[in-house]
């Protein structure tokens, strides 16, 4: 049975202006490419891992297909509908159906206003409903997180780190969303907390049939609550698969690299693991290598490699990868 897919995301860019302009210099201005031509597809009701190095473009790419920033080209397809270029009013309508969990719940929380204005905020935004079953869904969201009716009046200063994450998880859910971009939600967290947010995710996806695009540093938990994974590097997508593949079998060098990181609770088998070390300093996104993004770095690396950008493409059902050495 064909998995049906939520959104389709095609030849996606995300440019971004520099001023490089000084007192001693004429003015000039660069070309950073935070998002590079990426393609994926997301099915209904599963997570989507993504993972790479800090700067790679994770969180702008999350940000651009939910449309906080516009994009620069590319197709952003939710429920067979384009929006990476709609018009405010007519993009209104999608907004209720794509919202995301930030990263730092503490600064993405606005301090003036209680518990409740935060959640019921969304809800006058997104839906018709009136005050009273506004109120009655913060409430209800409150105990759907882990917290009670008393938090509803409370500030976000008065909560733990834990407890603002689950207001922020209470928040994307007010306006009954179908997808939710989790930008590293769990990464500003305690570890003892970690799990709990997470377990929360799973438990919120498998009642309320959402769709997520997870991103994170935390190759562990990746694997735990994803069902496929993609892996970004220097703004483009360079391999995805089924998540029990791609760690069982990573074929990009990349990602070969990223894998032998993870840490095993075994000692002894993790002082005879082979650790893959990436020499050298990532490329700036302003002046990226003229053929693969990883080619500099990349010990397998040939002479095609720094002159060609391989394409990125299904080598099998369900696994794609951008790298010359698996091409057909």
């Amino acid at each position: 049975m064909e998995k049906e897919v939520i959104l389709k995301v095609e030849g996606l860019k995300k440019y971004f202006t520099i001023d490089k302009s000084s007192k001693l210099f004429k003015p000039s201005k660069a070309i950073l490419k935070a998002v590079d031509d990426v393609t994926f597809d997301v099915y209904k009701g599963e997570t989507l891992g993504l993972v790479g190095e800090s700067g790679c473009g994770k969180t702008t790419l999350g940000r651009t297909i939910i449309r906080i920033y516009h994009p620069t080209e590319g197709k952003i397809i939710f429920e067979g509908q384009d929006i990476a270029f709609l018009k405010p009013k007519e993009l209104k309508k999608y907004r209720k159906d794509m919202h995301m969990i930030f990263q730092d719940p503490y600064a993405s929380l606005d301090p003036r206003m209680t518990v409740r204005e935060i959640i019921e905020e969304a809800m006058v935004n997104d839906t018709s409903l009136a005050k009273d079953d506004r109120e009655r869904r913060v409430l209800e969201l409150l105990e759907m997180v882990g917290l009670n009716s008393d938090h509803a009046s409370r500030f976000p200063h008065e909560f733990s780190g834990g407890q603002r994450q689950r207001v922020g998880i209470a928040r994307s859910l007010a306006a009954n969303p179908k997808f939710i971009v989790c930008d590293e939600p769990i990464s500003a967290l305690d570890v003892s907390i970690q799990a709990q947010v997470v377990n929360l995710l799973k438990d919120l996806q498998r009642k309320l049939g959402l769709t997520y695009l997870f991103i994170a540093h935390d190759l562990s938990m990746v694997q735990y609550i994803s069902d496929r994974v993609g892996v970004m590097y220097l703004g483009k997508m360079v391999e995805l698969a089924d998540t029990k593949e791609l760690y069982a079998n990573p074929l990009h060098p990349y990602t070969q690299a990223l894998m032998s990181a993870i840490p095993i609770p075994d000692p002894d088998h993790e002082r005879e693991k082979r650790r893959i070390v990436i020499e050298g300093e990532v490329p700036s996104p302003i002046d990226p290598p003229k053929g693969c993004a990883f080619c500099t770095r990349c010990p397998k690396a040939t002479k095609r490699c720094f002159e060609e950008v391989p394409p990125y493409k299904e080598i099998v059902k369900g696994r794609f990868i951008a790298c010359h050495l698996y091409e057909r």
